[in-house]
């Protein structure tokens, strides 16, 4: 009876192991070559327009992975309904006012807890020799819808709706942070969008984004979509640019 128990374990692990490979392999293919097509795209456009081509390719890919069919309901599956805007079925505006309201507040708030110690670290890490004088608030707010249409959004619909799902949807395993349950498919994410990174701009320190996007993943799954992560994303990038500013770093 033991060796017939053993045989049927031996059995399911061999038939579900090359499914379950097939489940992870996939995605992650897709993964590589969506970022080996978007870091050609960063080499090959004239500058000024390559941030524009890779977040149009990234909304382009996400699109058809996951909105095309709307059978699917896949806006809702990958977190893209963005309050309803990407939802198969009238806009309800009221809704995506109060949705866009929740998910902005829940961005700053993470944002209040989390850009002090970033500050310390910015400052560890530079080292600026530059005493601090704040930037003008002007420039930052000519850039933040760019930054939330053209960085955040794209990249937090593919690698945080699209990738991240797929994952977690392969990998099941979870465990609790601050109340939010996480799998190795945020952590697994993370480490592609910081290679992905990488890629585009070929410098060590390009790898520290896999830190933030830790916290983006957790965003994401604490909110069941990525419209608080793809502001609280827009908020870095932005907070980052006005730190580097201030300190006379550029940015």
């Amino acid at each position: 009876m033991a060796r017939l128990d053993l045989a049927i374990r031996w059995w399911f692990v061999t038939q579900t192991a090359p499914l379950e490979r097939a489940t992870w392999a996939r995605p992650l293919a897709i993964a590589a070559l969506t970022t080996a097509f978007v870091t050609a795209l960063s080499y090959g456009v004239p500058a000024e327009h390559a941030a524009s081509a890779v977040g149009l390719a990234f909304l382009g890919v996400t699109y058809v992975l996951c909105l095309r069919d709307p059978a699917s309901d896949g806006a809702t599956r990958y977190g893209l309904s963005l309050g309803g805007l990407l939802d198969p079925v009238p806009i309800d505006w009221g809704a995506l006012a109060r949705s866009a309201a929740s998910e902005l507040g829940f961005a700053l708030l993470v944002a209040a807890v989390v850009f002090p110690p970033f500050w310390l670290g910015f400052r560890f890490w530079w080292s600026p020799v530059v005493p601090f004088r704040a930037a003008s608030l002007s420039v930052l707010s000519q850039d933040a819808l760019g930054q939330w249409l053209v960085i955040a959004l794209p990249e937090e619909a593919f690698y945080r709706g699209y990738l991240q799902t797929r994952l977690d949807e392969t990998w099941t395993r979870r465990l609790r942070l601050l109340g939010t349950p996480i799998g190795a498919g945020l952590v697994v994410t993370s480490v592609v969008f910081a290679l992905g990174h990488v890629a585009t701009e070929f410098h060590p320190d390009r790898l520290a984004v896999f830190f933030p996007s830790l916290l983006f993943g957790w965003v994401r799954t604490r909110r069941r979509g990525i419209g608080a992560a793809a502001a609280f994303h827009a908020l870095c990038n932005l907070f980052a640019s006005f730190l580097a500013r201030s300190y006379g770093l550029g940015g």
